[in-house]
């Protein structure tokens, strides 16, 4: 498709998730911005949020519209995907294409994909995967040239048709315990909060709306927090939405900030001399090791590491590209690593997209894939390492005191097992299906899991095999 040809109209059969049906008809006049998308993607999610900021910015003229297409078995539930997209701030109308109607009928073959649509209804413009949001404005200022802003009682505010609820926690993801703390990254309410084992809520750090601040805790600001990392009196935070990683000092309640700029960006390896000088693509998860903060950048698929002491920024592991390949350095690939593990000098990565568990030892930098076939191979199979399956999982923790790591098996809803040492993959009985669960801690007997997209927070006990809910009280 190209700029004189005429983009075919939505699929009937379209599920819309969040928003009344539409079509490219109804938009008219106006430029609509059709971006084929993956809930799962990292990539996918800072492409729409890049489309809401640019749908702000040129209010009435633009209309971004987004389509999700499942790449996994899970994904085909639709109120699955609207909750993993709710979970990364996505705030547009989405469409949920189960079956790959609107994919095929738009010649789409990469997520994310971002069709321009002028406002005759003739694709003006394609662009394919991580575009800079420079040139995907300069394409829409270009469009929008010339076309008039409708009245105010015309312009079309989009309203969540079936918000969630409100509860205590929203999408809350990284989880910390410690024999008498707990510690949750409250993601969707942009903030951290300091639990006791019982739910009591002691202290918050973050105002509680997104923003990027430093300071004292009712001052500091946060957006989408999701990984935890705690070392003595410091809790380390990857800041997500703010693509930076940030340190709370615990004895004096203030948030500082170690590196990030606010934007999604390529980091440069390097001494950091001024923190805000320093860009991060999707930091999700973090370990301290050895006087090193180690991220997991979802969003260029590389392991980092920040040296507490000499402020140095390094890649260790990952081309960039998004893949399940074994290496040393920038000849492993990895596939959207969201969740970090580490004990004496390996570090245990779980990589989302690639349905898989990967080692990486730091003498070497060298990766090697523990469970996991492939890009594009997953299921619900234990067993062998060589056979067994996850599906689109999103946190890994070690046991303190056996040589076990707990898989929280997102796509399929359940809590898994790996023995190191050469074990086999084990699902852990529980009496029901978890809901997209995101984060994981041992400490004091249990597995604490943040059961992200039903708000909550678990405790498993693993001497008696009780799964019970923590009520997070303020």
């Amino acid at each position: 498709m190209n700029d004189t040809t005429l983009a075919p109209e939505l699929p009937r059969g379209l599920q819309w998730l969040n928003a009344p049906a539409t079509s490219l008809h109804e938009q008219r006049g106006r430029i609509v911005a059709l971006a084929f998308v993956n809930s799962a993607s990292a990539w996918c999610a800072q492409r729409l949020n890049d489309l809401a900021v640019l749908q702000a910015r040129y209010l009435g003229r633009l209309q971004a519209l987004a389509i999700n297409v499942p790449r996994f078995d899970s994904e085909r539930d639709p109120q699955s995907a609207v909750k993993r997209l709710r979970r990364h701030g996505v705030s547009l109308p989405v469409a949920h294409d189960a079956d790959w109607v609107a994919w095929q009928r738009y010649g789409v073959d990469a997520w994310p994909t971002v069709l321009l649509i002028d406002g005759e209804g003739h694709v003006r413009h394609r662009a394919m995967g991580a575009e800079g949001l420079a040139d995907l404005e300069r394409q829409i200022a270009r469009l929008c040239d010339g076309l008039h802003v409708p009245p105010d009682d015309d312009l079309r505010v989009f309203r969540d048709a079936h918000p969630e609820p409100r509860m205590p926690l929203c999408f809350p993801t990284g989880v910390v315990a410690t024999p008498d703390r707990l510690f949750v990254a409250d993601s969707g309410h942009h903030r951290v909060l300091e639990c006791n084992h019982h739910g009591r809520v002691i202290r918050q750090f973050g105002m509680g709306t997104p923003d990027f601040a430093d300071g004292e805790l009712n001052h500091a600001a946060f957006r989408r927090p999701q990984g935890l990392a705690l070392v003595r009196e410091s809790l380390y935070v990857a800041d997500t939405g703010n693509h930076a990683l940030r340190r709370i000092n615990l004895p004096t309640s203030t948030v500082d900030t170690l590196c990030g700029n606010g934007r999604a960006g390529d980091p440069t390896e390097g001494v950091v001399g001024a923190a805000r000088d320093v860009a991060l693509n999707q930091p999700q998860a973090l370990v301290v090791n050895n006087n090193q903060i180690f991220l997991a950048m979802a969003g260029d698929n590389r392991i980092w590491s920040y040296d507490l002491g000499t402020r140095e920024i390094r890649a260790r592991a990952g081309s960039g590209q998004l893949d399940v390949r074994d290496g040393s350095g920038p000849m492993a690939a990895f596939a959207q690593p969201v969740g970090l593990a580490a004990v004496l000098q390996t570090l245990y990565v779980c990589d989302a997209l690639g349905s898989a568990v990967r080692s990486l030892q730091l003498r070497g930098d060298t990766v090697q894939t523990l469970v996991g076939q492939g890009a594009w191979s997953f299921g619900d199979e234990d067993g062998p390492r060589d056979r067994a399956r996850l599906q689109h999982p999103q946190a890994v923790a070690l046991s303190p005191d056996a040589p076990v790591m707990w898989i929280a098996d997102s796509g399929n809803g359940t809590l898994r097992t790996l023995r190191l040492g050469g074990g086999e993959l084990t699902t852990v009985s529980l009496p029901r299906r978890l809901q997209g669960p995101a984060g994981l801690s041992v400490a004091a007997g249990a597995v604490w899991i943040a059961e992200t997209d039903a708000h909550a927070v678990l405790r498993y006990d693993i001497a008696t095999g009780e799964l019970s809910h923590v009520p997070i009280d303020e």
